[in-house]
């Protein structure tokens, strides 16, 4: 059992992505050219495109609106049904020799500007131009550099390949197609994003908590030991060392340079089989950190103490507690269960479970030992963030985070490592999540803040944590603010936790004149048995 933790740290490690989304359909390609400017300064929206075969509703599509062109009704039962026709010539680059009565066109995008191809369907009494482009993304429609004047009277949606290819087909074998075109507002806040972070928050609280519990405890044990002699004092010290792993500012290094490197393997092999290894290893975490809550938690009840403290050997794991015997195939089965159903609707709850009792585990089990490391990997992570979510556009035509995170080229919803909750009054749906780095690694430094605030006896407001947990709250708030801002697109939030967090941290130990202890010593040591300590002195 000594080693679990190490292989758990291990797991966790390569699990760690920090970006905060809020998926619902994105626009994957960004408008690089084009500035605004009279007749094309519409701000693109993303377009529901309900479809009717022969007057029985069939699919919906989501396509987005281009720049130029009426803007789009918001509410659906205000949104007229139109029929859609494919026109002649097909893509809509010349005068057409079929004269149209309201419908609207369906052409494939190329050989033509996309003012051209909408100017030519206007011109021929066309209600609306579908234009569908060559991959299932959406693309961003933008007027031509050199445009000047440009005045197109109807409205023009660039449709995903598979969409624009089904109703294509639908035409071509003489049924009727129908269409609505409706762009439903978003809200400003969604209450996903107020749970979201409730869940986050929460989550740091907890661990941060028993963290500190914990540290107490060994403190109080140890002053009772110091009493009976220096062996039994040398034996506990020996055994409470493998009970939690402290980072070293290598370590911490190191650590980001390896989740860089490990988030390019996952750029680069994502496929549907590389999800599926990840599940997996997701769910052995998921299960080692749901157990070791759910038995620290059970110990708490007199009712389950005799089970707790009463131990079996077990071939490979040494002595095992009757109890973690018991709630282990419980733990199993859950995370077997959620894997298997793990499309369904409801599936994020148990990856929500699976996810915060893992996270909760970290950060019970991994230590930053003083403010000195907490800055290094924190700051390490600051750019880690940055580098990841925007500056990898620059060589990968894409941000390999946000690609990695929504799971794109895989056929699955998204790795598992995220937090998520659906957005129930979001008309677009989609999910709000955050990765577990979001919360992991500004949580170490949180839980260091009240470990020292309570071995250095230290009250609520004289010490650290509730500046650091406030700061953290303030920082994830910040960080949905700009995600609403961006409509939608995936940020970074540790560029705003971080500031906050740390800044935080570091500028009340500078006015307290408690930096230097913070940035060497970190929390205090328990005193050596041999050496008896003046009083004075400690109280310095």
């Amino acid at each position: 059992m000594a080693s679990l933790p190490t292989i758990l740290y291990t797991v966790c490690s390569v699990f760690l992505l920090s970006v905060t989304l809020g998926l619902a359909g994105d626009i994957v390609h960004p408008d690089r050219v084009a500035p605004r400017r009279p007749g094309c300064e519409n701000s693109f929206v993303l377009v529901k495109v309900p479809t009717f075969i022969d007057g029985v509703e069939n699919k919906e599509y989501v396509g987005v609106g281009a720049r130029f062109g009426p803007t789009l009704e918001s509410k659906e039962k205000r949104a007229n049904r139109t029929r859609v026709v494919i026109p002649d010539p097909p893509d809509c680059c010349t005068k057409l020799k079929n004269k149209l009565t309201g419908e609207a066109v369906l052409v494939h995008r190329g050989q033509c500007s996309f003012t051209d191809k909408a100017n030519r369907a206007d011109d021929a009494g066309a209600s609306a131009i579908f234009i569908i482009n060559y991959r299932t993304e959406l693309f961003k429609m933008v007027c031509e550099q050199n445009e000047t004047d440009v005045d197109i009277g109807i409205p023009a949606v660039m449709l995903p390949q598979d969409a624009g290819l089904n109703m294509e087909e639908h035409i071509k074998n003489n049924s009727i197609v129908s269409v609505q075109l409706y762009s439903p507002l978003r809200p400003l806040v969604d209450v996903a994003e107020v749970f979201l972070w409730l869940m986050a928050v929460g989550t740091i609280l907890c661990a941060s908590f028993w963290s500190a519990w914990n540290a107490r405890e060994s403190a109080i044990e140890l002053e009772k030991l110091l009493k009976d002699g220096s062996e039994e004092y040398e034996i506990v010290e020996n055994a409470g060392s493998t009970g939690y792993i402290e980072i070293s500012t290598s370590a911490a290094i190191l650590f980001v340079v390896f989740a860089s490197c490990f988030l390019v393997i996952l750029y680069k092999l994502m496929s549907f089989w590389f999800v599926e290894v990840l599940v997996v290893l997701f769910c052995i975490g998921g299960i080692e950190g749901l157990q070791t809550c759910l038995v620290a938690l059970l110990s708490c009840f007199r009712w389950f103490q005799p089970a707790g403290q009463t131990f079996v050997k077990v071939p490979f794991l040494g002595a095992v507690s009757y109890l973690t015997l018991a709630i282990t195939p419980f733990c199993i089965v859950f995370a077997v269960i959620w894997a298997v159903y793990r499309h369904s609707s409801i599936a994020w709850i148990g990856q929500d479970i699976l996810g915060i009792a893992l996270i909760i585990t970290v950060l019970q089990i991994v230590r930053i030992p003083n403010l000195k490391v907490g800055t290094v990997l924190l700051s390490c992570a600051f750019l880690y963030d940055i580098l990841w979510v925007f500056v990898s556009k620059w060589w990968f035509h894409e941000s390999v985070m946000i690609v990695v995170a929504r799971g794109d080229k895989s056929g699955e919803d998204g790795i598992p490592m995220l937090l998520k909750i659906p957005r129930l009054f979001d008309p677009w749906g989609g999910y709000s999540i955050i990765g577990f780095g979001d919360i992991i690694l500004p949580g170490l430094l949180v839980a260091f803040s009240l470990r020292y605030d309570w071995l250095a006896k230290k009250n609520l407001r004289a010490g650290y944590f509730l500046w650091a947990m406030s700061a953290y709250g303030l920082g994830l708030l910040i960080t949905y603010v700009a995600l609403n801002l961006m409509d939608g697109h995936g940020q970074p939030a540790l560029l705003y936790i971080v500031p906050f967090t740390l800044g935080t941290f570091l500028s009340l130990g500078k006015k307290r004149g408690e930096l230097k202890l913070l940035w060497t010593k970190g929390e205090p040591r328990r005193p050596c048995p041999h050496i008896q300590e003046d009083p004075q002195q400690m109280n310095h």
